[in-house]
Parts: structure tokens; C-alpha cells; sequence
């Protein structure tokens, strides 16, 4: 072997080595100037499509609506508008290629159920120090350990110009929702004869230090989402509470503690992830499949399908407006209040990696190229069954600003059960943004004063 080819072997091997380590190179500064020409700041495409069916973005949501005070339920900006077109199980082989494989399924499988299509509008927004970061993070942030941490990164999109399935999954678990905020929520199951249960009635807080706007990568201690959740109801839940610190360093893992009313006391809760039932959905759904997906990326192998235009639900603020006893149906959610859209969708595919274990060996996910919100999710058994159908239900938040994902829920099409969850209709108030809380706010120690009674 000569030097050339000796040398050029080496620098092969060497950069394979790298690649499986999961040290990820940052964009160059050609790639990341699209995001202010082709890209918008976020890194979607800027452009609608050929047919028209998707307009070009414009800048997005980012008024509030005339006369609103934080916390009060946000109207719907496009609600007289009327479906463009209504797809079901007599008429999906027509639009199969906009469909993903769960919602076929549901369609299958429930003879009522059906998506309204409406015209497609791009909402997705944020404040302009986040583009700025967003630019910046496109050159200095990289993913780490295998893909499983990253650096370099504050206060905007991790990735914006995506190049891994771990990238994308990042820009997922960072997605934009705010600095800090406050929602009361309920959480419903319904069971396969119909019924529809409240399995938790509480309050929620969240904050993501990681977008704090006086922030910046050599400030930021690796906690990307702190959540504290205090069940108020059922009575036999009363009290019940979690708080959840998530970090970017996969050696630290996510930190998770229980207040238990019956012992009066905190202790530390490390099966509070992955593929642990969810207590506070009675088990309906695992911990990992919160707001799509949540926690660790390592027990997967993440990979990039592509791009593709598809119907999901998008703008959804008649979903908040609506009453829990007109939204439940005994199989699904009533078709009458959600709103589907064609968005184009990131779609990356998790299988168990080599060595792990989880309940759900096999998931697709759809990431929708605007927000990185996971709006759909597809899960298979062993036996390569369709077995579980995740969503989220975006909706247009000009006060955030932008399209930002709370609701979330499943359908589990073995058991004919479904989730719906962090639901806020009929509370006194709905999502409110906050300022950032405290340092002392989300410590074991404010978690059991929260729960006692």
C-alpha cells in the first residue's frame, strides 16, 4: 500500500471510529447561511410545495388574540374555516400516501373514525434572540456519547440543518415551548368497553432552563426540562406527586423523585422512564411516551427515513375548547374537534438497540419540520403488529409565540383503549407562560410541600 492510500485508510478509519462514537461535526458556515435564505431560521424549508397544498412560511403566529390574558383559553384564529376534504376507511386507499400506517390502522379498525382536512397553515414561530441562537447552535452544537448527549447548545434549535436521527430526536426533546410555564391538566382513559375515566386531575409546571433568553452554552448546567406535577384528584391520587429533572448529559441520566401521601414521605424514583407504566395515566401509556416521546435516547437506534408530506393534527385550538364529555368518544377522540392538516414531517425510525430491552421494539416517529414537534408516532409488537398509535395535538399560541405541543395521548389498538392527556378544557386556566422559576423551586424538598395535605 502506498502513502496516499495508507494514509487516506487511516483517515477512514479514523473517521468511522468517530462516527460510531457518536461525535457528530457541527454544520459548516455555507450550510448554516440557508438558514437565512432557503431555510427558515428553524431550518425547515421555507418554500410550500409544487401543488400548492402547503404555502411558504411567512414568519408564523405570533400575535395574541385581541383582548387575552394569560391563561385564558386561547380562541381558534381559523375557525371559520371548513374541511377541505374528510378521509375514513371508505375513502384512505385515495390519500394512503399522506397517511401514516397508525392512522390506517384506526381507520381499519374504527368504523367512525375520520380526519377533516383543513387548508394547512405554518405557525410555527419564536422570538428573534432564538433564531439568533438557533444560528449560532448550527456551528458550535454537537452531539456526544453515541449520539446520547450533546454540547455547544442554548436557547434555540440544537440542529437546524439535522443530520442523524439522534439530531432530529434532540431537536424533538428541546422543541420550543417557552421559557417557563403553568397548566392545569386532566388526564382521561378510556377502556375497551367505552367508558372514559379521569385518571388524574392536577397541575403541572415546567420549566426548560436550557431556553432561558439570558442563557448561553458556558451558563447552561444540563437540565433541559424540569417538571413538577401535583395530582389533586382522584381523591385516592390526592397529593400524589413528581418532579422530573432531564439533562443533556447521558452519563447523569434523568433525576426523578415521588412524594407518597400514604408513607408522608420523597424518595428517589430512577424507573420513572423508558418503558415504566405512567401512574399518573394508571399505567395506560409508559413513562418515555409523554408528549411523543421523553427521557433517554439509549435504548434505540435512531435512523432518518426522510422527509414526506403528511395529514396530522395541526392548529387544534378547538380541541381545548371543547368539552371532555363531547370530545371522548367511546372508541376515539370525536373527529368534530381536531384539526388536521398536510405539513411535511421529519420520519425516523427507532429500533431496540444491540444489548437493550424495552417493551416496544419498534417505532416511527413524525417530526414536524417546523417545530420538531412529534405529532404522530407508529409503535409494532414482536410479531410486527401495529400495536400502538401515538399523537400530539399542536396548537397556535401567538403570546409564545408559535404552534407549541401540550396535549398528547395514544391509542393501544390490542387492548381498544385510549389516552388522552394534559387536557385543559374547562379549567379556570389553561397554559400560562411564567417566569423562570427559582433554583430552590424543583428540588425533593418543594416537591413534598407540594404534595402534603
Amino acid at each position: 500500500m502506498n502513502k496516499m492510500s495508507m494514509g487516506a485508510a487511516i483517515t477512514a478509519a479514523i473517521l468511522g471510529l468517530a462516527w460510531a462514537a457518536g461525535a457528530q461535526a457541527v454544520v459548516g458556515p455555507d450550510e448554516a447561511a440557508k438558514l437565512k435564505g432557503e431555510l427558515t431560521p428553524s431550518g425547515a424549508e421555507k418554500a410550500g410545495n409544487k401543488a400548492g397544498t402547503i404555502p411558504a412560511w411567512d414568519g408564523g403566529y405570533t400575535k395574541a388574540p385581541a383582548g387575552y390574558k394569560e391563561g385564558d383559553p386561547r380562541p381558534d384564529p381559523y375557525a371559520n374555516e371548513k374541511p377541505l376534504l374528510s378521509i375514513s376507511a371508505k375513502n384512505m386507499d385515495q390519500h394512503a400516501d399522506k397517511l401514516t400506517d397508525g392512522v390506517k390502522a384506526l381507520m381499519k379498525k374504527y368504523p367512525g373514525y375520520r380526519i377533516d382536512v383543513y387548508p394547512t397553515h405554518r405557525t410555527a414561530a419564536m422570538p428573534q434572540w432564538a433564531y439568533d441562537n438557533t444560528f449560532k447552535n448550527a456551528t458550535r452544537c454537537k452531539t456526544t456519547d453515541g449520539g446520547q448527549s450533546i454540547e455547544g447548545c442554548h436557547g434555540g434549535v440544537p440542529f437546524p440543518v439535522p443530520k442523524t436521527g439522534h439530531e432530529l430526536m434532540w431537536n424533538h426533546l428541546l422543541s420550543w415551548k417557552g421559557q417557563a410555564s403553568s397548566m392545569q391538566f386532566r388526564l382521561f382513559v378510556t377502556t375497551s368497553d367505552g367508558k372514559s375515566t379521569m385518571a388524574s386531575d392536577g397541575l403541572s409546571e415546567v420549566q426548560s432552563p436550557y431556553w432561558f433568553k439570558d442563557g448561553s452554552p458556558e451558563k447552561f448546567n444540563g437540565d433541559y426540562n424540569n417538571l413538577m406535577l401535583v395530582t389533586y384528584g382522584p381523591p385516592f391520587k390526592a397529593g400524589e406527586s413528581i418532579l422530573l429533572r432531564d439533562t443533556v448529559n447521558a452519563g447523569k441520566g434523568r433525576q426523578a423523585w415521588q412524594y407518597l401521601v400514604g408513607q408522608r414521605r420523597t424518595r428517589k424514583a430512577p424507573t420513572l422512564g423508558y418503558d415504566t407504566p405512567d401512574s399518573v395515566a394508571s399505567g395506560a401509556f409508559y413513562f418515555d411516551e409523554a408528549f411523543g416521546f421523553s427521557g433517554a435516547l439509549d435504548r434505540y437506534d435512531w435512523k432518518i427515513l426522510g422527509k414526506k408530506e403528511v395529514y396530522v393534527p395541526y392548529n387544534t385550538n378547538r380541541t381545548w375548547l371543547a368539552k371532555a364529555s363531547d370530545l371522548l368518544g367511546p372508541q376515539h377522540l370525536n373527529p368534530d374537534h381536531v384539526r388536521w392538516e398536510l405539513h411535511r414531517v421529519w420520519e425516523v425510525e427507532a429500533t431496540v438497540a444491540a444489548g437493550k430491552r424495552h417493551a416496544v421494539p419498534k417505532r416511527r416517529y413524525y417530526l414536524d419540520e417546523d417545530t420538531y414537534n412529534m405529532v404522530l408516532s407508529d409503535m409494532w409488537d414482536g410479531q410486527g403488529q401495529i400495536w400502538r398509535v401515538g399523537y400530539t395535538l399542536p396548537m397556535a399560541m401567538g403570546d409564545v409565540p408559535g404552534s407549541v405541543a401540550q396535549t398528547f395521548g395514544l391509542y393501544n389498538l390490542l387492548a381498544n383503549t385510549y389516552v388522552l392527556a394534559n387536557y385543559p378544557g374547562e379549567k379556570s386556566y389553561q397554559y400560562k407562560q411564567m417566569p423562570p422559576f427559582s433554583d430552590s423551586y424543583f428540588t425533593p424538598e418543594n416537591l413534598a410541600a407540594k404534595g402534603s395535605r
